[in-house]
């Protein structure tokens, strides 16, 4: 008699990655990317999970308020834009980007991160 399985097999194949052995970089960050249209451009956005931003800390562009470490959250960056274009938000700051007054601004003193 074979050992009773407690889960069910993986969808996609039998592999250990069970994404077909390619590497998928949203299953390091702990989410899928998508694409979303703002303020007439392209966005890729892609949810964090808090155990994968472990020891980092962010400033949302929303709300100028840190995310804290191991918290939940949102890169989004432009299509044609670079690494360096990559910004954390909270969940909830990027989903109100829309209904936002005028961009916060920082006293000249605040830190620049």
């Amino acid at each position: 008699m074979s050992p009773r399985r407690n889960r069910p097999p993986r969808r996609g194949g039998e592999n250990s990655t069970g994404n077909g052995g390619g590497s998928v970089e949203g299953d390091r960050y702990g989410g899928f990317q998508r694409t979303e249209t703002w303020q007439g451009e392209e966005w890729s956005v892609r949810n964090v999970a808090g155990a994968s931003a472990a020891g980092k800390r962010y400033r949302c562009p929303g709300c100028d308020q840190e995310i804290p470490s191991g918290v939940p959250h949102v890169v989004a960056w432009p299509d044609h834009g670079g690494v360096d274009d990559r910004r954390h938000w909270h969940k909830a700051c990027w989903n109100a980007k829309d209904r936002r007054g005028a961009r916060v601004q920082r006293s000249r003193n605040a830190p620049r991160h």
